[in-house]
């Protein structure tokens, strides 16, 4: 049935949805998953197929690629051109949790995320429901689960009232803890910038790597 929703209060309940969501992401569906900070509509990163159908159920274009959650440290290293140092000490230190990386990605990736330009934006997110679909599927491309424009959701039911029959399985874990979006830093520049600054503060990063919170906030060539 499409567009139903697993509660994950339980255990029993929890292994259902996980199960259901696993095998409707391994045969090209749609899935909303909770995350630490909103709920998010996800797919098989490497499956295209897949990863269009969830571009066009936000009604969004290939201009906003959707980035990749990973379900452990080890992952990252096989989806990246380089590991660079600052994203080792940002990994270390922000992972599971609520801070998304844009690196240059591996140049052998079988995956279209979009107008990356080769790059992509990688997280692990602080959530167990997320983190056990994760290991079962493999990275999975993740946009928040909202139709462009709208506001994203922090509970299952916000999320199918917006998106409806557009994914199979919806798995309900609750509101989210932070309910607001990722910080995004870009190590794929020069110097690293903050894209987006959400539930990780400019000044956390920087006692991280030693960039000032100012220097993050200034737009490479600006």
């Amino acid at each position: 049935m499409q567009g139903k929703i697993y509660s994950c209060a339980d255990e029993a309940g929890r292994a259902n949805g996980i199960a259901a969501a696993t095998r409707a992401a391994k045969s090209g569906r749609l899935v909303v998953l909770p995350t630490d900070t909103l709920y998010g509509i996800g797919c098989d990163a490497f499956d295209n197929d897949a990863v269009a159908n969830l571009l066009a159920a936000k009604h969004r274009g290939p201009d906003m690629p959707v980035p990749v959650l990973i379900g452990s440290w080890d992952t990252i290293q096989g989806l990246v051109a380089t590991y660079s140092d600052q994203a080792k000490l940002l990994v270390e230190a922000f992972w599971p949790g609520g801070l998304s990386i844009v690196v240059p990605q591996a140049p052998s990736l079988p995956w279209n995320l979009g107008d990356t330009r080769g790059t992509v934006m990688l997280r692990m997110p602080l959530h167990p429901i997320a983190i056990e679909l994760l290991r079962e599927v493999g990275p999975m491309a993740v946009s928040s689960a909202n139709i462009s424009g709208h506001q994203p959701p922090t509970t299952a039911i916000a999320a199918k009232q917006q998106l409806g029959k557009s994914v199979s399985v919806y798995l309900d874990g609750g509101e989210t803890a932070i309910g607001k979006p990722s910080t995004i830093i870009d190590l794929a520049a020069p110097q690293p910038y903050l894209l987006r600054e959400g539930a990780i503060s400019a000044e956390q990063i920087s006692e991280v790597i030693g960039v000032s919170a100012e220097a993050l906030r200034t737009r490479p060539g600006a």
